[in-house]
């Protein structure tokens, strides 16, 4: 069985869209049934929780900024020499960058033999158990610590699937430490809706004597998380903001831009600290400022050696500039829309002729993304792609980003309603016609100050942009899906434009699916 058979394999175990509805039910009913399952399948495949505690795992949920908090403290462990283990969620390209060894993704020949050990050691015990099977996410959860103790990792740095009380992640008995990022609404439907509520299934992650990390968090989710830690027995400590720590060369550089990066590292500098030892005022429970220590030159140049790529990443490719952020919540958008802004101001300025800017967005699950859209408005768009995260064809045959959780004529309404969603608020802010770009099978297009178009792929929606300016798109032409004429007709502001600003938003998914395009090297 080759790689491929692998991921078809694991595709399997996916959640069918036409059943999702029920799984969501259930899971409010009851909360804890995944993770009372995760216990089974994991003796099924011949390993107790016991046997996670040598891992030495950093356990680490939030709503934005956890993968980049992992990353930060992955790098920095790796920098002290020890050999590391990393999980995270979801994957860009392919789904073996999901388990990592000293920052790198596992190898396909890695990833096929521990798939077909674990899966066969499930399947073959399906019938004792009523013939069931684990979710993919829950046996990408297993696989991992499989190949964590097999490969002898010295620390494995988790990063919480959903939530955290009752993730599949949350069957780690004894973490080395635990740590909370920044708080917002996001998953309702899983994690309730308020930000307190979700804020007490992040906080599940706690363990008794295990020490506790958080960033600043509003008032009303900070006081759940200090009564979560009480009740668990868990010593919590608040970071310190960047800026206090003292360096004795000036401000901590970080390899990932954007200003929200700072609480991330933050978190992350206090995770690999000395947390044993624990000062008699947190053994006390009570919440504790966590000291803003002199970072060792190791930690600072893992800060700045930290690669995480789809978020807040820059790609110069000729005259067109992509900015990449996987961003999908309020918060993130936030975030996502000041540093693009701050990086355009700087970039566009130095070019002679006209300079335009594009959006391809794509939003997916329950967002909301009207009110992502909204946040998007000042940026001053020319041009709206819309496109489903589907990388080359409707028909494509890409097991790695194959996903049966939602239907194909769902993907494509969704990108029509944004499209819609988008006009409304371009009309918002102007009542100034524009001429029609694209006149017909395209709606809508007339009194908006942005033109916008929908396509079916995302390299589709990228060779138009690109306009054929772009050398590395112009390799992957002849996988370009046949699409409408009038619709790859050559704008003329995207051809004769001096520099063409992207930006590449909305969805993790999305920005995997460009990166693939756009960076190939990542993809091999």
């Amino acid at each position: 069985m080759n790689y491929e058979e692998a991921v078809c394999a694991l595709n399997t175990l996916q959640t069918n869209a036409s059943v999702l509805d029920q799984v969501r039910k259930e899971r409010s009913e009851l909360p804890d049934r995944q993770l009372q399952a995760m216990y089974g399948f994991l003796h099924r495949t011949g390993l107790t929780v016991e046997d996670l505690d040598p891992l030495n795992i950093i356990h680490v949920t939030g709503t934005k900024g956890k993968g980049s908090t992992c990353a930060f403290t992955e790098r920095i462990l790796r920098g002290y020499g020890f050999r590391t283990g990393f999980y995270s969620s979801p994957h860009l390209i392919q789904v073996r960058e999901r388990i990592r060894i000293n920052g790198q993704p596992i190898s396909k020949e890695l990833f096929t033999k521990y798939f077909w050990e674990v899966y066969d050691q499930l399947d073959g015990t399906q019938g004792p158990h009523g013939g069931s099977m684990p979710g993919y996410f829950c046996f990408l959860t297993i696989l991992a610590f499989h190949v964590f103790l097999r490969e002898r990792v010295d620390l494995a740095v988790v990063e919480v699937g959903i939530g955290g009380a009752y993730d599949c992640t949350n069957i780690i008995r004894k973490p080395w430490v635990c740590g909370i990022s920044s708080l917002e609404i996001d998953h309702m439907s899983i994690l309730g809706d308020s930000i307190e509520e979700i804020a007490w299934q992040k906080a599940g992650i706690f363990k008794p004597g295990v020490p506790g990390f958080t960033v600043r968090q509003p008032a009303g989710p900070m006081t759940v998380i200090k009564d979560r830690a009480k009740e668990k027995g868990c010593p919590l400590w608040v970071c310190p903001d960047l800026e206090q720590y003292e360096t004795g060369a000036g401000p901590v550089h970080l390899s990932l831009a954007g200003q929200q990066q700072h609480c991330n590292a933050s978190l992350a500098l206090q995770l690999i600290a000395d947390v044993r030892l624990v000062p008699p005022t947190a053994q006390k429970l009570l919440v504790s400022q966590a000291p803003a220590f002199q970072p060792s030159s190791i930690m600072l140049k893992g800060l700045e050696a930290t690669e995480w790529p789809g978020r807040t990443q820059t790609l110069r490719h000729g005259p067109i500039t992509y900015y990449l952020d996987g961003a999908h919540t309020t918060g993130s958008m936030q975030a996502c829309v000041h540093w693009f802004r701050q990086q355009t101001q700087q970039e566009e300025g130095g070019h002679r002729g006209p300079v335009v800017r594009v959006l391809l967005f794509n939003a997916t699950g329950e967002r909301d993304s009207a009110a992502l859209l909204k946040l998007l408005v000042p940026c001053q768009f020319d041009f709206t792609v819309f496109c489903p995260n589907i990388t080359e064809t409707i028909t494509e045959n890409n097991a790695d980003q194959q996903n049966f959780n939602v239907s194909m004529e769902n993907v494509l309404t969704r990108c029509l309603d944004n499209q819609s969603s988008w006009q409304r608020l371009s009309e918002t802010e102007t009542q100034q016609g524009s001429e029609l770009l694209i006149p017909d099978r395209l709606p809508l297009l007339a009194k908006t100050r942005t033109h916008t178009l929908v396509f079916p792929c995302i390299l589709s929606a990228l060779q138009w942009i690109g306009q054929e300016r772009d050398g590395v798109l112009a390799a992957a032409a002849s996988s370009l899906v046949p699409v409408q004429t009038s619709v790859l007709a050559k704008a003329t502001a995207l051809k004769e434009a001096a520099h063409i600003s992207v930006l590449v938003t909305g969805s993790l998914h999305l920005v995997g699916g460009a990166l693939k395009h756009l960076d190939p090297s990542i993809a091999s």
